[in-house]
């Protein structure tokens, strides 16, 4: 299998413009077959607008965008694709397992009715109308619709708003076997915790452009990696000037806070100077550390 073919979608060098506004500036980005990637950037980032570039939806300005090694915009590519927006309308007046066989209808090898339900959490609700569901239960619809077709490429924006604990626990329950099977999965999420988790890669974009690439580890590692909060006798100057500090503040109260890299290395100074100190807390950088961090230097 070539290097081309083992994308699942790869955009090079992509500018979408709406008139006088340019939503995506020179955007290159690839993701694998069978990875999820989450795709993350603050609102009005370009998330959307890259999406539907995906998506087919949309054309881009300049540029390439390929799904499969194909344009997104054919039908052959089209059926392999699903997606669970974050807002759409559906016939309220269709009941649960109508809408997921209608769904389906659309697909040439889509899944049973009966166990997309059941990976969905939905079976209880199946002769329920699509109007009649509560916020998370149509969350989880819009997830069963996104997987009736058996698409190999899933796209899921914002999939766990509304959902209660057991339905998220759920979802993702369903996504593990998804990734087994071999999907490839593009998941855009405010909840970053569950990116971290989850996430194969991360990429961030910030006013349309990529500002960031790589596993969890990799994008927590771009940043001040940790922080290590103590209480000395050493004045901001001095702390700002220990090796394996990059930034430094300390709070009325005296509590020191160290931005490192390389928090074992920094301790092991700080004792091999002689330097008091006490009410030691280090703690690792979260993805929504790098997050905010980057989206700030953006």
């Amino acid at each position: 299998m070539t290097a081309t073919n083992l994308h699942g979608i790869e955009l090079r060098g992509v500018h979408k413009r709406f008139g006088t506004f340019t939503a995506l500036r020179d955007l290159s980005l690839t993701v694998r077959r069978g990875e999820l990637l989450a795709l993350l950037g603050p609102n009005g980032a370009g998330k959307t607008t890259a999406i539907s570039l995906m998506l087919g939806l949309r054309p881009p300005s300049s540029g390439t965008v390929r799904v499969f090694g194909d344009d997104p915009r054919h039908g052959a590519t089209k059926v392999r694709l699903g997606a669970m927006l974050q807002e759409s309308d559906l016939p309220g007046t269709l009941r649960v397992s109508e809408l997921v066989e209608l769904f389906a209808s659309f697909y040439p090898r889509p899944l049973s009715t009966r166990d997309v339900l059941n990976v969905a959490d939905l079976a209880a609700q199946a002769g329920k109308l699509g109007s009649t569901l509560s916020g998370g239960q149509k969350r989880r619809l819009m997830f069963a619709l996104a997987i009736v077709g058996n698409p190999d490429l899933v796209f899921l924006d914002e999939p766990t708003t509304a959902m209660d604990t057991q339905s998220r626990a759920a979802f993702w329950a369903a996504i593990e076997h998804m990734k087994a099977s071999g999907k490839t999965i593009v998941l855009t999420t405010h909840y970053l915790e569950e990116a971290e988790r989850a996430a194969d890669r991360v990429a961030v974009i910030d006013k349309g452009q990529l500002v960031a690439s790589g596993t969890p580890s990799e994008v927590k590692a771009s940043v001040d990696a940790a922080k290590v909060r103590l209480r000395s006798d050493l004045v901001l100057a001095e702390l700002r000037a220990l090796p394996f500090v990059t930034r430094a503040e300390c709070d009325d109260r005296g509590l020191a806070t160290l931005h490192t890299r390389a928090p074992e290395a920094l301790l092991a100074h700080i004792v091999r100077a002689g330097v008091a100190f006490k009410d030691l807390e280090v703690t690792r950088a979260s993805l929504e550390d790098a997050f905010l961090s980057l989206t700030a230097q953006a």
